[in-house]
């Protein structure tokens, strides 16, 4: 005896629902970059779909199963291919796919060369906001850097405090774009970028490097936006760095938000 589907039934609230589906859920994949290396990680997933108005529930189940059948290997075009199966799978025409994770990579040092593990968070995301609307993919990285203060060098007799800055990068891409170009963005435009393993003529050299490349808050996510507004692959973005200060107990904080397709940045 077949048993009573309920969220198939349909519902004379009549009100439609834009996102309904599971968030909170974790998944081993692997991640594939351009150049053809692998990653193993775990992912915290969030799917979801547009519910019509006449339809009482989605089939939470489709979306776990999606994940097992085809979430284990993620690449561009696989998880592209996800997106596309959830929608059909879920009979909807919008929906939202995101996988959030930790990303390692190799890393090394500026005079020794020691070889050490970095790793940042990684979002990829997919959106389809209605049946007519273009599917959208985007990046977001949080990069860890340092930064030194110029105003306390311009005062100081000698020294001038620096700390640690997370810069955060999500960038509506329009074509291909590797996440380690985008680390690189954020790495670039710091004082210093930060290391896993530093012998003591790489710490030498990272000392004098943030002092001789001071950035306030605002000089970083300002040479991040050049560098993002330069780049054809890249649609929109925000950028933002969060300095946590080492002389104050709050932090200092700045952002920029952009579309390209529309015209002038804005702060945020």
């Amino acid at each position: 005896m077949a048993l009573p589907d309920l969220q198939a039934s349909p519902d004379h609230r009549n009100i439609p629902i834009g996102r309904v589906g599971i968030k909170g859920f974790r998944h081993p994949i692997r991640m594939r970059s351009m150049d053809g290396s692998g990653m193993a990680t775990v992912a915290m997933v969030e799917m979801s779909v547009g519910l019509a108005a006449s339809q009482k529930g989605t089939h939470m189940s489709r979306f776990i199963e999606l994940m097992h059948t085809h979430g284990n290997d993620i690449d561009t075009q696989s998880f592209a291919n996800l997106f596309e199966r959830m929608l059909e799978r879920l009979e909807a025409q919008t929906g939202f796919l995101s996988l959030r994770f930790p990303y390692f990579y190799t890393k090394h040092a500026p005079v020794s060369g020691v070889a050490s593990l970095m790793d940042v968070d990684l979002a990829l995301t997919r959106e389809k906001r209605s049946p007519d609307a273009p599917v959208e993919y985007r990046i977001e990285v949080a990069v860890p850097v340092t930064s030194l203060c110029p105003c306390s060098k311009e005062i100081s007799d000698y020294g001038a405090h620096n700390q640690r800055s997370l810069v955060i990068i999500r960038v509506l891409v329009a074509s291909p774009l590797p996440v380690r170009e985008l680390i690189g963005v954020a790495e670039a435009a710091a004082s210093c970028d930060l290391f896993g393993i530093l012998k003591r003529p790489d710490e030498k050299w990272v000392t004098e490097r943030a002092y001789d490349n001071p950035k306030f808050v605002e000089d970083l996510v300002r040479d991040i936006a050049m560098a993002l507004n330069a780049d054809p692959r890249i649609g929109a973005y925000s950028v933002s760095s969060e300095n946590f200060e080492s002389i104050h107990n709050h932090s200092a904080y700045a952002q920029i938000e952009h579309d390209k397709r529309l015209g002038a940045a804005k702060g945020m």
